[in-house]
């Protein structure tokens, strides 16, 4: 019997989208495919979700490979790109509200870097949750199979009655490895309503529930 809903934060609980946070940051056009690749695309962000260089050690490797003008950009993407645009993914806060209204557990499961608690009040549903594995504080990441073990770990879980919910395929094959179901979530709530009633879970189904 399913007892905990565990959620990733990126393109589920918001909408992960560098393109717009570029755009947002007033970047002339012409230089944000540079800022793209350099920032979001870079190894530097990779690690900075794992929590295996500071903030300030990644910045500065990236603007190395940038001109100088673009330090400044680089450096507020990468520390303070949800400042400006941290965008909700319609109707997932009604939903995490009603799955715990129902009395389920409600967890956060993210690669995400040491600085998601200056925003995780903004995040929907953010008071409803009853704890959250951030990559960079574990020093892993999704889909190795330690980050689902210390999730299950640190909060007494089980894995058999976890769901976890993530926008990709290969992360919700490591909570189906660590012994989890899960679903990839790709932006459709009515069909995740759907899947989440086949699991046994009674959230409202159909177009429109949760709004």
């Amino acid at each position: 019997m399913i007892r905990n809903i565990v959620f990733d934060m990126g393109n589920v609980l918001i909408r992960w989208c560098p393109g717009l946070f570029v755009e947002r940051e007033g970047i002339p056009e012409e230089d944000r495919p540079l800022l793209l690749r350099e920032v979001f695309g870079s190894v530097e962000w990779v690690r900075l979700d794992r929590g295996s260089v500071s903030p300030e050690e990644g910045v500065d490797a990236m603007c190395r490979r940038l001109p100088p003008r673009l330090h400044a950009a680089a450096r507020e993407l990468t520390m303070g790109w949800w400042k400006r645009c941290l965008l909700p993914v319609e109707g997932m806060g009604a939903l995490v509200r009603e799955l715990k209204g129902l009395g389920y557990g409600v967890y956060l499961l993210s690669n995400a870097k040491v600085d998601l608690p200056l925003y995780f009040d903004r995040i929907p549903g953010s008071e409803c949750f009853d704890g959250k594995i951030v990559s960079a504080d574990w020093k892993l990441l999704k889909p190795q199979p330690e980050i689902y073990a210390a999730l299950l770990r640190e909060y007494g879980l089980r894995a058999g009655e976890c769901f976890f919910i993530d926008d990709l395929p290969l992360n919700v094959e490591g909570a189906w490895e660590a012994g989890m179901e899960g679903t990839v979530f790709d932006g459709d709530l009515s069909r995740l309503r759907r899947e989440l009633n086949t699991a046994g879970i009674p959230c409202a189904a159909g177009e429109g529930a949760g709004s």
